[in-house]
This record gives C-alpha cells, structure tokens and sequence, in this order.
C-alpha cells in the first residue's frame, strides 16, 4: 500500500537523504510494480525487477539528492532495470527465430498478404482512447515478445522520440523500425482476431 507520509528527510545540513529503508516496499512497491508490471506482463518477472530496484537503490541512496521526490528517483532506477531485462530478452536468439516465422507466415513467397488485413473502422487514435478497445489493446499488448512491447509503448504510447528509443533500448534504426512494424502486424492480427475491426 502507498504511504505518501513517508517523505525525504532533511538533514542539519540541509541534504536530503531518503526515506527509511524499512518504509519503502508500503510507500513504493505498488507503484513500481503497477509500472513493471504493465511493461512485463508477468507477475513473478515484475516482483522480481521490483525487488532489484530496491537493492539497487539500497546501495546506491546516498545518491539521492532530493532534486526529485523520492519514487521519481525509484523509478527512474526501476527504468533501468525493465531495460535490462528486455536487452537480456533481446539476446536469446530463440525469440527472434520465432519472431520471423510469425511474420514470414503472415505472406506467401512473393511477399504478399496471405490475408490481406482489413480496414478497420475507426482511427488508431480512437481504438486508443476506447474504454471498449483498453482491455483488449491491453491483453494485446501482453502477447508481445518483450522487446516489441517495450519498443511500442515508449515510441507510440509514451510518445518518445524514435532516436531517443533507439539509445535506451540500444538498437539502431533500421533495427526499431522493423521491432515497431512486427509488433504493429502482431497488434493489428491480434485485435482482429478479438473482432476490433468489427467495431464502428
């Protein structure tokens, strides 16, 4: 549970140094993890980052300058871990075999549509903002391979710059641009399959 009492404190000095140590997973745990978790989409992977956090951040607090409120500061720690996880996702190669091969099987061999999507009904912008459409987009979402996910919510959910994707996730690119255009098929195929393109 979020205790918004547990606050910096402020030294003789005039630092600031970080909450107490023993009040930190009740005033942050559930907001890092909500974060995670809708990066991760899977429970015991988000507890575990979450947990990394506060380790890192442990050994890291006389860091803190008290700039930022404190759960910034655990957030942007916590940004650095989702990211080591995907770039430790992004390595195996496994996952990227299966990833072509879903692509591969969406075209014949002079590259054409197999089944050509349909035209949906409404903007991208409106299926975005539909309370209908957000369970779905979400569930969606999930299924992606953890790089695709990650690609496609910072650059068109969290409307990052594209150079600014291409540093934090370390890709190139030509490489962001081909991890967006896979996760674009497997969204547009994913929600098409839940009948969204039915909807008016």
């Amino acid at each position: 549970m979020t205790n918004p009492s547990a606050k910096p404190a402020t030294t003789p000095a005039g630092s600031v140094s970080p909450p107490p140590v023993d009040t930190w997973v009740d005033a942050y745990g559930d907001i890092l993890f909500r974060y995670t978790i809708s990066r991760v989409s899977d429970r015991s992977i988000a507890e575990d980052i979450v947990q990394e956090t506060f380790v890192a951040a442990l050994g890291a607090q006389a860091k803190f300058s008290g700039q930022c409120a404190f759960s910034t500061w655990l957030v942007g720690i916590l940004k650095h871990k989702v990211l080591d996880y995907f770039r430790a996702q992004h390595r195996q190669p496994a996952a990227s075999l299966d990833d072509d091969q879903v692509v591969a099987s969406m075209f014949n061999n002079l590259g054409h549509w197999r089944n050509a999507p349909k035209r949906w009904h409404m903007t991208a912008e409106q299926a975005a903002e539909s309370a209908e459409l957000s369970p779905l987009i979400q569930a969606c979402l999930e299924a992606l391979p953890p790089m695709q996910r990650e690609a496609i919510i910072m650059r068109l959910m969290d409307d990052q710059a594209a150079d600014d994707v291409c540093k934090t996730l370390q890709l190139s690119a030509t490489n962001l641009y081909v991890l967006l255009h896979r996760a674009r098929l497997r969204l547009r195929n994913c929600l098409e399959k839940k009948g969204v393109d039915q909807l008016a």
